[in-house]
C-alpha cells in the first residue's frame, strides 16, 4: 500500500504560481512512477505531468513552459511548480502513484495505482 498526501493549493489571481507538493508513504520502494492530474468541474480527471524513477518526464502541452515536476531529495515527494496560472488551471489535482512488484520468481510484475485526495486550485481572473 502507498499513501499519498497533497498540499499547496488554494487561490491565487491569474498570472501567479502556486506549488503543489505530494508525500508518499508505506512501500515506497516499489513506487515506479508519479504524476499529477488534474479534474475541472464537469470535466474528466487529465494528465498534468508525469515523472518516473529514473527522472523521465511526460508533461501535456497545454502548460508546457509554465509547469514543471520534479522529485524531491527523499524520492518519496513530488512537487508541480505552476507559474503564470491561468483560469483554464482552475481544477483539483490529484497526485498520483504507480507501483510494480514482482510477487515471486516466476511471476509477472503486479501494478497498481494510488490516489491522493486531491487539493483545488482556483485561479481568478
Amino acid at each position: 500500500q502507498v499513501q499519498l498526501v497533497e498540499s499547496g493549493g488554494g487561490l491565487v489571481q491569474s498570472g501567479g504560481s502556486l506549488r503543489l507538493s505530494c508525500a508518499a508513504s508505506g512501500r515506497i520502494s516499489r513506487i515506479t512512477d508519479m504524476g499529477w492530474y488534474h479534474q475541472a468541474p464537469g470535466k474528466e480527471r487529465e494528465l498534468v505531468a508525469t515523472i518516473s524513477s529514473s527522472g523521465n518526464i511526460n508533461i501535456r502541452d497545454s502548460v508546457k513552459g509554465r509547469f514543471a515536476i520534479s522529485w524531491g531529495n527523499a524520492k518519496n515527494t513530488i512537487y508541480l511548480q505552476m507559474n503564470s496560472l491561468k483560469s483554464e488551471d482552475t481544477a483539483v489535482y490529484y497526485c498520483n502513484a504507480k507501483t510494480r512488484f514482482v510477487p515471486c520468481v516466476e511471476c509477472q510484475g503486479v501494478v497498481r495505482e494510488y490516489w491522493g485526495q486531491g487539493t483545488e486550485v482556483t485561479v481568478s481572473s
